[in-house]
């Protein structure tokens, strides 16, 4: 049998680890991981090898050879182009004539190889994927099987809302050589994004094995140094090179001419490799040496791993940290947790590393430096830089005007030079300070910007969808957090970034690769000083216009001091209705309100309303997007009873089509809509994914379960402006009162809950879910709901927040508590099973 070793990643997640190595050969143990996966499949009798190369590959061309040294035979293939990962596989098709094994040159792991082949051929697969369970299943491919481990369903990286368990795919395979007709030629093709759908679409034989054992991806530079520390701890058995020597109480493996000074004191498991020194009176713990290192006396490590022509003065301490090739570490230098200094970089004496600091290569740090943030290329403050479709942060101290001006740079590079982009931001000072930075790193990079200033985001989408600019964004102080300012990216659309765009934008910005344009060559400012005519213009067009002129409509509207108070008021005037504004007017320095004032704001808005007779209140968020309702007798509406209020007026106003609303809300609309002749599409929680939804035709409103509403007449995006306008409209076109409207839908009881979990525990979670209900009526368009005839309930890991949704309705009151109650239940009992 054979078996193709999949070797040609970047490593990027891996720098500054990889900047002149590629990822399989960076050591593990004084070892190439990918010699660990060649011994591997050595253990099996899998001898005859294809390795798929594309970066660097003559590294490891020069390092394996023909494999003969080895016991293996090796032919190397190396597509002229970044084919996807089957893509690159079709390369060697000549190669591979009869049934073969898939792996990748970054994992490491000890599975039972030849259990994952016996379970391919007593199933007779077409293909199989080897499949483990892992606390945090973000970064990996979940898949979902049935009892006879046939797959059903694939998640191809999903954020929590979309996990629906913990067991992923580890990129290991078994293929027959029939997989190869499925694969197109000369075209980049993935295994996981479009091959195994495909198989899945085509009722292929292909199954899952899930295997016990150990797996890890090496991914980045944490999993790198946790990766040794599960083998120095004894978790995973790999391969040493170097030979065990006696010392009492100490696990020590030395290479040849080592020089191991008298008083070196060795704890837990120590490897150092040939010809290094470690002089009299050091401490080592857990760690491993390279090739050619010297450490002086008094040095401390701790968990430490050192590659190879390494100089270590006295009395330095290095804790848990990484040591590349070539680096001298100067007298008395402290490292802490989570460092990393690249090759070829000299460290002064008495400097100061503090934790999870990385050095890029070739760096001179002077003596007495205090190093508290990387030196780099991309320097980064958080794992990823986007939380769905923004990236948020302190203003000043995450967000420096440095750090946007980079970002901004990172954007203009992700787009075609010499397009166009529209950006805007909120009334405050802070938002002004970095929008202008940013601008400054777009234009380097020879894209435009149409700068339309202080604009509410409603109006910023409403420009994007019609022409000119290929993509947006908007900065704003958070509600959340007056202290945050958030970045909203929008694509040429209107719509919110993908996750496939942010990580676009995410990995020019930590690998620098900006496009500089020539000096004759950088974008200009223009402005665009009539977009608001033009949105007055297409409001206008939305609404049916004479029906609510002839009604002289009274409201009350609190604008949060956000910039739609200084156009919606103009807008329903001239439309013949009576605004009484609230919080109208700018505060450059203090912003809009925070969360923390919203419910006394609601309650004077409501007295406002009784008071004043009007027909109802709104209080507009801040963005301009969401809006709550105050209706005439005074009373302030939930989310969930305001999206069923909407369905309902949408409804006797005589509008057909469908209707867009998230997987977790009320099934009374579905029977509110059926009682119309309309039709309800169920949509993931995620913004996008129900904008998404509102683009098709057919669909005529789509609501979300926290006060957002779009209008696709008008524009298919969530405008609180436009929501305000279309509910007195459609009110006015009932006749009837809103208090009315809400008491004539259908009655259930609908209840919501939250059960506190981890994040590494979110996928086990869903897992059990899944097990759970593997008898029973269940979907998966966000989450895992059950369906018990008309009553149902939703188990639901939250995007942002260690916190798992159970949403429950029912008929009766008594069983929508029971529903919610027992699933809280269950999902609390799963936590303990997962935690022992």
């Amino acid at each position: 049998m054979k078996a193709v070793i999949m070797a040609g990643g970047f490593g990027t997640r891996m720098q500054p680890l990889t900047c002149n190595i590629p990822k399989p050969m960076v050591p593990l143990m004084n070892r190439p991981i990918m010699l660990h996966i060649v011994e591997l499949l050595k253990k099996y009798q899998i001898t005859d090898l294809v390795m798929l190369l594309y970066h660097q590959p003559s590294v490891i061309k020069n390092f394996f050879r023909d494999g003969a040294d080895l016991g293996v035979r090796i032919t190397y293939v190396t597509p002229l182009e970044d084919m996807g990962t089957a893509g690159a596989v079709k390369c060697a098709e000549k190669y591979l004539d009869e049934r073969f094994l898939i792996i990748s040159g970054d994992l490491l792991t000890d599975f039972n190889l030849q259990k994952v082949i016996d379970f391919h051929d007593s199933n007779k697969a077409l293909a199989t994927i080897t499949l483990t369970s892992v606390k945090d299943p973000l970064q990996f491919g979940v898949v979902i099987t049935d009892k006879e481990k046939r797959i059903t369903q694939f998640l191809e990286k999903p954020g929590w809302g979309e996990v629906i368990s913990d067991t992923i795919n580890t990129g290991i395979y078994v293929l027959e050589p029939e997989i190869f007709k499925y694969i197109p030629e000369g075209e980049n093709f993935d295994f996981s994004q479009d091959l195994f759908p495909l198989l899945l679409k085509k009722k292929a034989q292909l199954f899952g094995f899930p295997v016990k054992g150990y797996w890890r991806d090496i991914g980045n530079t944490d999993s790198y140094r946790e990766a040794h520390h599960d083998i120095l701890k004894g978790k995973v058995g790999v391969k040493v090179d170097e030979s065990r020597r006696e010392m009492a109480g100490a696990d020590l493996r030395l290479g040849l001419d080592v020089k191991l000074g008298e008083g070196t004191v060795v704890e837990g498991t120590v490897v150092i490799g040939d010809n290094s020194q470690v002089k009299g009176g050091s401490q080592i713990k857990d760690s491993v040496i390279g090739r050619n290192c010297t450490v002086e006396p008094g040095v401390k490590l701790s968990r430490a791993v050192i590659w190879d022509n390494v100089y270590i003065k006295k009395g330095a301490k290095i804790t848990d940290c990484v040591i590349c090739n070539n680096v001298s570490v100067g007298p008395s230098t402290t490292m802490e947790e989570g460092g990393v200094v690249a090759d070829d970089t000299s460290i002064g004496e008495e400097s100061y590393i503090k934790r999870d600091v990385k050095i890029w290569p070739r760096k001179v740090i002077e003596s007495g430096s205090t190093v508290t943030g990387n030196l780099i290329w991309g320097e980064r403050w958080k794992k990823s830089l986007f939380e769905g479709e923004m990236i948020k942060g302190l203003t000043n101290i995450e967000l420096t005007p440095e750090f946007v001006a980079k970002l901004g740079c990172a954007y203009g590079t992700s787009l075609p030079k010499g397009s166009h982009v529209l950006v805007g931001r909120d009334a405050t000072l802070s938002s002004r300070m970095l929008k202008r930075s940013f601008l400054g790193g777009i234009l380097s990079a020879g894209v435009n910007v149409r700068d339309i200033r202080m604009v509410s985001l409603p109006i910023l989408r409403y420009k994007l969808r019609t022409f000119g600019e290929v993509g947006g964004a908007h900065f704003r102080q958070s509600t959340d957090d007056p202290a945050t300012t958030e970045i909203v990216f929008l694509d040429a659309d209107g719509l919110d970034f993908s996750s496939s765009m942010g990580k676009n934008v995410e990995r020019i910005f930590y690998k620098e690769n900006f496009r500089r344009a020539h000096y004759m060559e950088p974008g200009g400012i223009t402005e665009l000083p009539q977009v608001m005519d033009f949105y007055r213009e297409g409001f206008f067009r939305g609404l049916d216009q004479q029906v609510i002129r002839g009604a002289g409509a009274k409201v009350v509207i609190d604008f949060n001091h956000s910039p739609a108070g200084q156009i919606l008021p103009q807008i329903l005037n001239d439309l013949g209705c009576e605004v009484i504004g609230l919080n109208t007017y700018l505060d450059e320095q203090r912003g809009s309100k925070t969360v923390d004032e919203k419910p006394n704001s609601l309650q004077q808005l409501a007295k406002i309303v009784v008071t004043l007779e009007a027909r109802a209140g709104f209080w507009l968020d801040p963005t301009a997007e969401e809006i709550v309702l105050v209706d005439e007798t005074g009373k302030i509406h939930a989310p969930e009873e305001l999206l069923c209020l909407m369905t309902a007026l949408m409804l006797k106003s005589g509008a057909r089509g469908a209707l867009a609303v998230p997987v977790s809300a009320p099934s009374v609309i579905e029977q509110m809509a059926q009682e119309n002749g309309c039709s309800v599409r169920r949509t993931k929680s995620m913004e996008r994914s129900m904008i998404e939804a509102a683009i098709s035709p057919e669909v005529v409103m789509a609501g979300s379960m926290g006060g957002r509403f779009a209008f696709p007449k008008f524009q298919a995006a969530f405008d609180g402006m436009f929501t305000v306008a279309k509910t007195i409209e459609l009110s006015i076109t009932v006749g009837t009162p809103l208090s009315r409207v809400l008491r004539e839908v259908p009655r259930s009881s609908f209840l919501q809950g939250k059960v506190p979990c981890v994040w590494e525990k979110k996928g086990g979670i869903m897992r059990k879910m899944s097990e759970d209900s593997l008898d029973k009526e269940a979907s998966f368009i966000d989450g895992i709901k059950v369906s018990f005839g008309q009553d149902w309930v939703l188990v639901l890991p939250d995007q942002y927040q260690p916190v798992i949704h159970v949403v429950a309705e029912a008929k009766e009151q008594k069983r929508a508590e029971k529903l919610l109650e027992q699933y809280m239940q269950k999902v609390e009992n799963w936590k303990k099973e997962l935690g022992q």
